[in-house]
């Protein structure tokens, strides 16, 4: 990687010292640190901000306003040298604010094919996985795990340290203080069950067969009266292994802020 001036806005702040493809564009007033590194055909809009510590991937998008790799908000960090991770295709819109790591994990990652629309925040050491969205507004305290292709609506609120697994569904203005388990929709307040993401485990084409045995595992564990434990031992027993019951078993038995509840009227 390499500087190419002519790729830069005469009128960007761009460190002489970060490490820039020359197929990427700087526009006008943005503002780009020393230890930065932005992949081949990345487009950093006007305005942007990326901070030390940001590695930036190919075909990423990062639109006015938005400030990458900031200093933690956490009164621990004691200026380690940390990082923010963006993959490739992912689109960050405007006045996102992405914090980089502390020595807890080291970084905070956004995976590939990711849309994180205007006004998020993720804090410190979170690990968002590929395909994700979150809506405008979204806001995600420090050590936030999300699973591939996890949409949570716009206005949300995560609670450090909890989990969101992978082609769940979140509906918007929801207050996340449980683990989500994958696979599922979760939505009301406080925060529970809605049934399985049907139409999106469809669209990702998952066939009848594979949705109907998840529905089926869930039925278990929210609608059959069991408590958890239950549940899981009955489900282990009695439902051949396969990927996804396996991950499902595994996601709730190492849950340490424990599993949204089912719905109760």
């Amino acid at each position: 990687m390499s500087n190419q001036q002519s790729k830069y806005h005469h009128l960007s702040n761009v460190h002489p010292e970060a490490k820039i493809h020359p197929t990427a564009v700087i526009e006008a007033f943005a503002t780009i640190y020393k230890n930065v590194e932005i992949g081949e055909n990345s487009w950093i809009g006007p305005g942007a901000v990326i901070m030390d510590g940001a590695v930036i991937g190919k075909n990423v998008k990062i639109f006015p306003g938005a400030v990458i790799s900031a200093v933690p908000q956490d009164l621990k960090f004691e200026g380690e040298n940390t990082f923010t991770e963006i993959g490739d295709n992912s689109v960050i819109r405007e006045c996102v604010t992405i914090n980089r790591g502390t020595k807890d994990r080291w970084r905070t990652t956004i995976g590939r094919d990711c849309l994180l629309m205007a006004y998020v925040h993720v804090a410190h050491d979170c690990l968002i996985g590929d395909n994700c969205i979150l809506a405008n507004g979204v806001q995600m305290a420090g050590h936030v795990q999300m699973g591939d292709w996890a949409i949570m609506g716009g206005t949300s609120a995560i609670h450090q340290f909890c989990r969101v697994g992978a082609h769940s569904m979140t509906s918007g203005g929801s207050l996340v203080q449980k683990d989500i388990p994958p696979y599922t929709k979760a939505g009301r307040e406080p925060i529970a069950y809605c049934g399985i993401n049907s139409v999106g485990l469809h669209r990702r084409g998952f066939s009848n067969e594979k949705v109907h045995e998840i529905q089926e595992i869930y039925r278990h564990i929210y609608l059959k009266g069991m408590n958890t434990t239950k549940a899981l031992d009955h489900i282990e027993l009695n439902f051949p292994p396969t990927k996804e019951r396996d991950e499902i078993l595994n996601f709730i038995r190492n849950s340490e802020r424990g599993i949204m509840k089912g719905y109760r009227d």
